[in-house]
């Protein structure tokens, strides 16, 4: 099976599972109230962006959760943590040092809108204090709008914690097949999408607001895998 091929069945199941779910989401009108899975997978698309040679919106990033053993962070914490605030002193910011999602959105947006000056520190260490929280308020506002816009699926796999997961597998090779890091471009890239503004050349050239596994090789029988996944994934 090409590459190609793999892609294609790739899209074809995540339009499956749009309809298992009962439609993409957006995080900006999403809460924890909502019966999320405890443990999943989740795919986000870029905003009126279509693949190349169909009217699917493309990927643009893959991400789990928990593959640590003895994590205990659930789906909806991680999307929660990538939404940012809906309210107290930071609403509608977040915390881009707990979200590298948040991290690589926002630095993107900061090379490309010449901002180095007002943010110097953004991506600095693994907590900040309040004082710079607040100076950085601004731009996470800027990152949450960004990304709660963003449509998004996500399918149910509720495994325990581990780096050799099926979430964990999962991921992996959903983010190796889709990239176009040092392979042949297939969907290429609008010439508008932020993450080409991104400094790390692993996002502006696979694709995906991803940094691991945008190099590797993927292992076909995945999608076998998703499947059953995806058939094991109903709406909330």
């Amino acid at each position: 099976m090409s590459r190609r091929s793999d892609l294609d069945r790739l899209y074809d199941l995540l339009d499956r599972l749009e309809a298992n779910v009962g439609g993409e989401q957006r995080l900006g009108d999403c809460t924890g109230y909502t019966d999320w899975p405890k443990r999943g997978v989740y795919f986000f698309f870029a905003e009126g962006e279509t693949r190349d040679s169909t009217d699917q919106l493309r990927l643009t990033r893959i991400g789990t959760h928990a593959v640590s053993s003895g994590s205990g962070t659930s789906l909806w914490n991680r999307l929660r943590t990538h939404r940012g605030a809906n309210s107290g002193t930071y609403e509608d910011g977040g915390n881009h040092r707990g979200s590298v999602f948040r991290m690589r959105v926002g630095e993107a947006m900061i090379r490309r809108d010449g901002l180095h000056d007002e943010y110097p520190h953004w991506g600095d260490g693994s907590s900040a204090n309040r004082e710079r929280r607040l100076a950085e308020l601004v731009h996470e506002r800027r990152v949450s709008e960004y990304i709660r816009g963003l449509p998004f699926l996500w399918i149910k796999v509720d495994d325990e914690p581990s780096p050799q997961s099926d979430r964990a597998y999962l991921e992996r090779n959903a983010i190796a097949l889709v990239s176009n890091y040092r392979k042949d471009s297939l969907d290429p890239r609008s010439d508008d999408w932020l993450g080409r503004d991104s400094p790390r050349s692993e996002i502006s050239d696979s694709g995906l607001w991803n940094i691991n596994h945008v190099g590797e090789q993927y292992d076909t029988a995945f999608l076998d895998r998703l499947s059953d996944a995806v058939e094991q994934t109903s709406e909330l």
